[in-house]
């Protein structure tokens, strides 16, 4: 059996940078054992199967809708294209704010004696926000040191699942961005997202954000594929 693969970065438009994740378009499903050993094998933060629902879809040819549904286990996902890049319509998953004393051990762990600003949870995702105080200067976030297995030690009782460090950015300069952030699973065994905020990892990656008033997220940004193969089992 031969499996084509793909490695595309997202969230950027230039190779060996933002978010690289495998891609493997499937004529038929899979066994969950034997897409656990690709993603092993691939050794990505992300590995996606993709089969076609409808059996007259072709992988090959260019879609003429500018939309695709894909259903996934949390939902159906819309992408649409978009210029050069793609919009993909997420729910938005409101948090809600919490007392910093409720997370003191984890955010210890994550930003040490830096100041906290807010601290906000979503009960839904189990993602817990710290953002920095504005007296931060970029560098703080920059430079944090997190020892990912201290902060998977630092909690344990199945509330958080992955952690966003964040801090208000500069969008009066040039290139202008909103916020910065980096974002760490280790309880999900990924140590750190590649592509949390520009210039806040050694690969970067920006994503434009669009809040909706329906209780939805527009996330879009550019691709670029950097590596294309066969699988063969």
């Amino acid at each position: 059996m031969e499996i084509p693969v793909f490695t595309i970065d997202a969230f950027t438009n230039l190779p060996f940078k933002g978010n690289p994740a495998a891609v493997c378009p499937l004529m038929h499903e899979q066994s969950d054992e034997l897409y656990q050993k690709i993603a092993v094998e691939m050794n990505l933060s992300e590995t996606a199967f993709i089969t076609r629902i409808n059996p007259s879809d072709d992988f090959t040819k260019e879609n003429v809708n500018p939309t695709v549904v894909f259903e996934t286990k949390s939902g159906d996902l819309f992408v649409t294209k978009q210029g050069e890049g793609y919009v993909m319509d997420f729910p938005l998953n409101p948090p809600t704010q919490e007392d910093p004393n409720q997370f003191r051990d984890i955010i210890k762990v994550a930003v040490g004696d830096h100041p906290v600003q807010d601290v906000y949870l979503s009960s839904n995702t189990k993602k817990l926000l710290v953002r920095l105080a504005d007296s931060c200067d970029r560098s703080v976030l920059t430079s944090l040191k997190v020892d990912t297995v201290a902060l998977q030690s630092s909690e344990r009782m199945g509330r958080v699942r992955g952690i966003i460090i964040t801090m208000k950015g500069s969008p009066d300069c040039q290139p202008g961005y909103d916020f910065y952030s980096r974002y760490f699973a280790p309880w999900a065994g990924i140590p750190e997202d590649p592509v949390t905020a520009y210039q806040c990892s050694s690969r970067g990656g920006e994503l434009e954000l669009e809040v909706r008033d329906d209780g939805r997220i527009n996330i879009s940004g550019q691709t670029v594929t950097v590596l294309q193969g066969t699988i063969t089992l």
